[in-house]
Formats: C-alpha cells, structure tokens, sequence
C-alpha cells in the first residue's frame, strides 16, 4: 500500500486542512447525516451532531443479534468517532478504524484516547486502504463504511478485500452516494460540484458497485435509497452555515436532478 498515491486533493481535505473542522461537519463525524426526525425549522449544530450519529446508527443496526459477539473493522473511519459509538452503544466484541490517512489515525487515536484506554482489547485504529486491509483471511464478522466509499479509486478492489476478511456469513454495510448511470452524469457532476471537479470525490454507479459485489462472491446484495433523509436536511443546516453561492449547496439540485443519491447497501458474504 503506497500512501503516495493518494490524490493531492484527498491527501490536503484529511490531513492539513482537516475537513472535521469545517462548520458544516460540527462534531467531527464527516458525513452528510441522516436527518430523519429532526426539525428542520431552524437546524442547531446539536442537530447536526445528531444527524451524524444517527447516520451510524442506521449503518450499525444492519448487523445482526447478538452483536456482542461480532467482530467489525470500519473502512474510512476518519477521527473514528463512529467507531467509538458502535463499541459504546452497539456493544461489539470489537471495532477496529481503518484510514488512509496517517494524519486521521493520529487524530483517532488522540480523540478517543479514553476509549482506547477503557477498551484496550476491544477497539484499534490502524493504518490500511480500501484495496489492501490490515487483516487476515476470515477473520471478521462484519465490514462496514460510512460515507468514505465514494473517494475510493475504484471499488471493485475494496469489493474484493472486504469478501477475503469477512468470514463465511459476514456481513458488510456501505453507504454513501452514487452517480446515476449515464456517460454525461460524470462531467454534469463535475460542473455542479467542486468534490467531483477536483477529484476528491469520485462518479461511482450503484449498479457498478453491486455488480463488484456479486462478482467478489457477495450475496443477499441488498440497496435502500435514503437520499429523503439526507439532502433536504443537510442542504436546510448548510443555509444557515456556508454561502449561498457554495457548491455544496447544489448537492441538493443534484439529487432532485437524478445526478446522484445517497444509498444504503448490505451485502453477506458466502
């Protein structure tokens, strides 16, 4: 695994830049959210914590009982504060955080120093990639990844990867958002949106996605749009917290415009 390879773009938003620290990310978590249930009327930075949470939570609870038993590593952990919350509400055996980034497996680690220290044996953070994790073969009772896979290069490698550590029956949760499919949707996304323009964020099709799943041995492949739950919400707190003129702003037309959507995938593997 070269970390070198990693896009200039990606290397700056999580390493000096340090995303978590953008107003429109309060709390750190670095998801759009799931805004199901909150009032919109005026959203707090409260709210906004509470939707990152409950994004995770929506994730977490696609693993089945008992979950104190299941061993899960999570791909793209970021600060790894999703880690922490599946370990301290969700109860598993164990989490491990994985990220490209050497600057966010400090910040992990620095963040969650008291858990780490409650839970020396049950919850890590380590250095890997999508395309290469740090773990033997069959050794894990669930993958899951929370809005990262849509900066993976390509997904059929990390496809591959999570069907090699996952044992026989284990489970792997993604989501994120999906360009829908069109030889124009990649280059009208990039006019709309910077994260695409730049690189940092990358035209992925949900039916790409799930024919690398079923090829890499996956089945019981099952996708659920959430978009209702995330664009008016997250476009509602971004009016109140960038400029009009932001082009994260036009993630919302995007989405009304069937460029993309957000998506929830669960996939077991067999």
């Amino acid at each position: 695994m070269d970390h070198n390879h990693i896009p200039p773009t990606v290397r700056r938003t999580y390493g000096a830049d340090d995303l978590s620290t953008a107003p429109s990310f309060a709390g750190g978590f670095i998801n759009f959210g799931d805004w199901h249930g909150i009032d919109l009327t005026a959203p707090s930075a409260e709210d906004r914590v509470h939707s990152q949470e409950q994004l995770y939570r929506r994730v977490l609870n696609a693993f089945p009982e008992p979950r104190g038993q299941l061993r899960l590593a999570e791909v793209g952990c970021g600060r790894g504060l999703g880690t922490a919350l599946a370990l301290r509400e969700f109860r598993f055996a164990s989490v491990t955080g994985v990220d490209i980034h050497p600057d966010q497996i400090e910040r992990a680690r620095a963040v969650n120093a008291r858990a780490l220290a409650t839970y020396p044996d049950r919850l890590a953070y380590t250095l890997g990639s999508a395309a290469q994790l740090p773990f033997a073969d069959a050794t894990l009772d669930g993958v899951y990844s929370v809005e990262a896979a849509q900066h993976f290069r390509e997904l059929g490698g990390f496809a591959r990867e999570a069907a090699r550590v996952l044992r026989p029956d284990g489970r792997l949760v993604v989501t994120t958002f999906f360009a829908a499919p069109g030889p124009e949707i990649a280059e009208r996304l990039k006019i709309l949106l910077a994260s695409f323009a730049d690189g940092l964020d990358v035209a992925h099709t949900l039916d790409g996605f799930t024919g690398d799943l079923t090829d890499a041995g996956f089945t019981d492949v099952g996708t659920e749009s959430i978009g209702p739950d995330v664009w008016p919400g997250l476009d509602r707190y971004l009016a109140d917290t960038v400029p009009n003129d932001h082009w994260t702003r036009n993630f919302l037309p995007a989405w009304r415009h069937g460029l993309l959507d957000y998506h929830l995938l669960t996939a077991t593997r067999t």
